[in-house]
């Protein structure tokens, strides 16, 4: 069985050349260098949440298509959902914590 790094690199990269963008083109919109994505394309690293999103509005895929793989046919429709929303909650607290520590460091700062 692959690694998750490994399918979500290749779904990357499927959906990159379904867009017909290159590495270069889609590292550009992504606002990372095209040396970094490949290291994703090839499941050596995996991203950041933020990065994560970014990379499912550039493509238009839902995020849990990135980590489909046809060596797992047993995942329906029903299932994508829910992984989707589980991305969307780990995504949506990790949003509020950086808010909440943003918050905490504008109330440090001296005030005029």
């Amino acid at each position: 069985m692959r690694s998750i790094k490994a399918i979500f690199g290749a779904n990357v990269k499927y959906y990159r050349k379904k867009m017909r963008l290159s590495q270069e083109q889609l590292a550009e919109k992504l606002d990372i260098t095209a040396k970094h994505l490949s290291t994703i394309e090839t499941g050596a690293t995996f991203v950041s949440a933020d990065l994560l999103e970014k990379i499912t509005r550039q493509l238009l895929v839902s995020a849990s298509s990135l980590f489909y793989s046809v060596d797992n046919m047993f995942v329906d429709d029903g299932t994508l959902t829910k992984m989707d929303l589980i991305i969307d909650n780990e995504c949506s607290k990790m949003t509020n914590a950086i808010k909440i520590q943003m918050r905490h460091l504008y109330d440090q700062l001296p005030k005029m």
